[in-house]
C-alpha cells in the first residue's frame, strides 16, 4: 500500500490506538520504516485522542463505553491490499461518527449539569437574602410595636449647637424595666477611632454615668442601639469618645442632650 492508501484507510488509527492483529502491525510498521512522513501522521493521531481524553476529563460511564463496544465491534481489520478497501473506511467512519457523537453528548450533558449547578446555587443565595430581608423586617416591626407602646417614653436629644447644630437622636425609656433603645439615625457617622457614648445623667450636682457605647456604627442599617441598666436619669446626652469609651463625658464633644420630663 502506498502511503497515501495508510493514511486513508484508516490503519493508523487502529495502530495507535492498539486494535490491529499482528500481521497488520507488521506492515504497518513496515511502512512506516519505508515513509517517515507516516510518522507525523501517528503522532498527530495521538494528540487528537489525548486532546478528545482532556475534552471528556475521563467522566465517561459505563453505559456509554457499552454503546461504544457494540458500534466499534462492526469494525472490519483491515487486510493489506492493492485496492483501496472502501467497506472497512466506511466502516471505520461510521466508528469515528458514532464516538465523536458520543463525546458531544457527554459534553453537553456536563454543560447542562453546570448550568444547573450554577442556578442552583443562585436560588440559594437568593433564598438566603430573602430569609435575611424577612427576619431583618421582622425585628424592626417588633422594635417599632415595642418602642410605640405605653411603657416606653420618648426623649428628643437636640444637637448641641456648638459642637453639631444639625446632630439630633431620640431614646425610647422604659423606667419600669429600666432599659431604653437609642434612635440615633440623626447622628453623623463617626470618624475612624471614635465611638459615641451614651449618658445617664443628674443635674445637680452634675453626675453623669456610661450606659453605654453605639459600637458598629456604620454596620447597624436601622441605628437603633439597646441600653439597659439606667440610673433613674434626669437628662440623657450622647458623647464622641475614643474607641472603647471614657470614664467621664468629654464636654466639648457633647452632641445631643435631652431633659426626660416627668
Amino acid at each position: 500500500m502506498t502511503k497515501e492508501e495508510i493514511i486513508a484507510s484508516g490503519l493508523l488509527e487502529l495502530y495507535v490506538t492498539g486494535s490491529l492483529p499482528q500481521d497488520d502491525i507488521v506492515m504497518v510498521e513496515r511502512a512506516i520504516a519505508q515513509n517517515p512522513e507516516l510518522i507525523s501522521e501517528i503522532e498527530r493521531i495521538e494528540q487528537a485522542l489525548m486532546n478528545l481524553s482532556e475534552v471528556t476529563g475521563g467522566n465517561v460511564s459505563g453505559a456509554v463505553w457499552g454503546n461504544i463496544k457494540e458500534q466499534t465491534a462492526k469494525v472490519r481489520t483491515l487486510k493489506p491490499s492493492s485496492k483501496t478497501n472502501w467497506s472497512a473506511i466506511t466502516g471505520w467512519a461510521a466508528a469515528v461518527l458514532c464516538l465523536a457523537g458520543l463525546f458531544w453528548m457527554m459534553k453537553t450533558n456536563n454543560d447542562l449539569e453546570e448550568q444547573i449547578q450554577y442556578s442552583n446555587s443562585e436560588k440559594e443565595v437568593l433564598e438566603e437574602q430573602l430569609n435575611i430581608q424577612e427576619s431583618e423586617l421582622t425585628e424592626t416591626s417588633e422594635l417599632l410595636e415595642m418602642v410605640r407602646s405605653k411603657d416606653f417614653k420618648a426623649i428628643t436629644l437636640p444637637g448641641n449647637e456648638a459642637v453639631a447644630a444639625n446632630a439630633y437622636a431620640t431614646v425610647y425609656y422604659n423606667e419600669k424595666e429600666d432599659i431604653a433603645y437609642i434612635d440615633a439615625k440623626g447622628l453623623p457617622e463617626p470618624p475612624k477611632g471614635k465611638v459615641y457614648q451614651v449618658w445617664s445623667l443628674k443635674m445637680e450636682p452634675l453626675t453623669p454615668s456610661s450606659i453605654g457605647l453605639l459600637t458598629n456604627f456604620e454596620s447597624n442599617e436601622n441605628l437603633f442601639f439597646k441600653v439597659e441598666n439606667i440610673p433613674a436619669p434626669e437628662a440623657f446626652g450622647i458623647t464622641l469618645e475614643p474607641e472603647g469609651g471614657s470614664d467621664s463625658p468629654s464636654l466639648d464633644q457633647l452632641y445631643t442632650l435631652g431633659m426626660v420630663t416627668p
